[in-house]
């Protein structure tokens, strides 16, 4: 398999490095009227315009050429094929089978994964309509009005976020979600609701997941015991989303209700796996499926468009240009849809769970700077909290903004003014506000240097006409696709997260300590932890509640 370790690539690097920096935005929109169009690019049914970042022709070119080099066309045709680019664990990687076409043929391993996959897609299907017109009752005989999702990272984030973002197509059973070991988030998810009319899904892939199976089996004692002591109800309140079938069934979970998913499915990609079927519960089999429709469109993008004219490739590429050559460590996500208020946090997992490595495929150092930091928050929001930093602070960081013509509820006056706001920000920090330029307004000349834009603050448009199922899949993908493309130019593994693991080994470790009696000072000198974890370890057991 073609990796990036190659002359070429770091021909093409060292050529990009020495790239003349274009001028600021101002003159080259003054010089260059025609480069609104022609930044201007197609996706499925996404409109990205790129003209306000620091790129023109020449460093456009550059970085293709780079992209040519690192076989980034190579990588992309072996992922589609189910090769094991996920080099350290041996597997492939195929999130893009889960919404690829039924008549599509991947094998791994002599099996065709597309079968399995619409198998499993069949069955949940089947369940979500039973839910939803009330076949599949509680072990009282009563219908199921709430979802409680019970997961953590990959198997929270996606459904979660893609729940806040088409409530306008829920029409099924309301959902929560529960994700974090501090019992105040379980708590809260129980408050109000009857346990003879909620159903949960755990989510885990091996069924040992610590945080979701402690909070699975505080939810299974709130069931059991609201209903009288019976075990039996387990069975009809709980379903799995797993491939551990004995310790599902252990769980008193039925098999015939739990739905699996492969270990060619990274948590962060599972989304359109069975980790979505709270989802496909609340909007419907129909609305789940122009879901997946919507992701592969812009799969069909990424694998047949040049990469001149690809969207997830560009946009790859000018981060790139901002982390590798620019210096710039950050990338804000600000979506002006309140609906995607989890998005930002979603693609903080997406992109710094996959990308944020110190090593190659071969494990040698990485060569130079990898993940940016993600963050952000929904417009208009941000303005009245960090838009301050973004406009007049220090620290450039570029933007992708995130838009739609038209809401999915509420008057229309609300998104002119919401897109108004959406619009006009990306313009202020294009192009600023000039000394000569508020001289003009009159200001007093002491604070005229206060009320000055530096402008040539770099950002990205994404638009669409509306947030549908459609449109959140392709905007789902795209990032997929970005954050695929610049592991590929990275040389490094986007499928793996060995960085999670050791916090989890230690606290296992620690956990078992905290309940016991305080030591002495002197016990510190043979405890199995550092000095000031010790201490922290002591002062807890100290001021613990029993």
């Amino acid at each position: 398999m073609p990796t990036t370790d190659n002359g070429r690539a770091a021909d093409a690097w060292r050529r990009l490095g020495s790239a003349p920096r274009p001028p600021a935005l101002r003159e080259l929109f003054a010089t260059d009227p025609a480069r609104a169009g022609r930044y201007r690019f197609e996706c499925a049914d996404l409109v990205v315009d790129l003209s306000k970042n620091w790129i023109d022709d020449s460093v456009l070119d550059a970085l293709v050429s780079l992209a040519e080099a690192s076989n980034v066309e190579q990588r992309r045709s072996a992922m589609f094929a189910g090769e094991g680019i996920n080099t350290t664990e041996g597997r492939s990687v195929l999130h893009v089978a889960l919404r690829a076409p039924a008549t599509a043929v991947i094998e791994v391993d002599g099996r065709d994964v597309i079968l399995e996959v619409q198998s499993v897609l069949r069955r949940m299907a089947a369940f979500a309509d039973a839910v939803r017109s009330g076949r599949h009752l509680g072990s009282t005989g009563k219908p199921i009005r709430t979802v409680v999702n019970i997961g953590i990272g990959g198997s929270d984030l996606g459904p979660s976020m893609a729940y806040e973002a088409l409530r306008a197509f829920a029409d099924g059973p309301s959902c929560r979600f529960v994700s974090n070991v501090d019992a105040a988030d379980v708590m809260s998810a129980l408050d109000g609701l009857d346990p003879a009319t909620t159903l949960f899904v755990v989510s885990s892939k091996t069924f040992t997941t610590v945080e979701t199976l402690t909070n699975a089996r505080t939810a299974r004692e709130w069931v059991v015991s609201s209903l009288g002591g019976d075990e039996a109800a387990v069975a009809r309140h709980f379903v799995a989303v797993s491939t551990n079938r004995p310790a599902v069934e252990a769980f008193g979970i039925d098999a015939d209700n739990m739905f699996e998913f492969w270990d060619w499915v990274g948590g962060r990609f599972s989304l359109d796996s069975a980790i979505g079927l709270s989802l496909m519960i609340a909007i419907g089999p129909d609305r789940f499926e122009e879901l997946l429709g919507g992701m592969a469109a812009v799969d069909d993008h990424f694998l047949s468009t040049p990469l001149r004219q690809n969207v997830p490739v560009l946009m790859a590429l000018v981060g790139v240009w901002y982390r590798n050559v620019c210096g710039l460590p950050a990338k804000a996500v600000l979506p002006y849809a309140h609906e995607l208020r989890r998005f930002p946090a979603y693609l903080q997992q997406l992109d710094m769970e996959s990308n944020g490595k110190s090593v190659r495929l071969d494990g040698s150092a990485v060569a130079r700077d990898t993940a940016p930091v993600i963050w952000g928050e929904p417009g208009t929001n941000g303005q009245h909290a960090f838009f301050q930093l973004l406009h007049q602070g220090t620290t450039v960081v570029p933007v992708d903004f995130i838009g739609f013509a038209r809401a999915n509820a509420g008057p229309a006056h609300h998104q002119d003014l919401l897109v108004a706001n959406l619009f006009a920000q990306a313009e202020a920090l294009a192009f600023g506000r000039t000394a000569d330029e508020v001289r003009a307004e009159g200001v007093a000349a002491d604070t005229v240097a206060h009320r000055v834009f530096a402008g040539n603050r770099p950002s990205t448009m994404v638009l669409a006409e509306r947030l549908t199922p459609s449109v959140l899949g392709q905007l789902v993908a795209l990032y997929e696709h970005i954050v695929f493309t610049q592991g590929v130019l990275w040389d490094i593994n986007s499928f793996d997260q060995w960085g999670v693991e050791l916090g989890k080994v230690l606290a296992q470790r620690i956990v078992g300590e905290l309940s016991s009696s305080p030591r002495s000072g002197a016990a510190h000198e043979s405890a199995p932890h550092d000095a000031s974890t010790a201490a922290l370890i002591d002062w807890y057991r100290s001021h613990r509640s029993e």
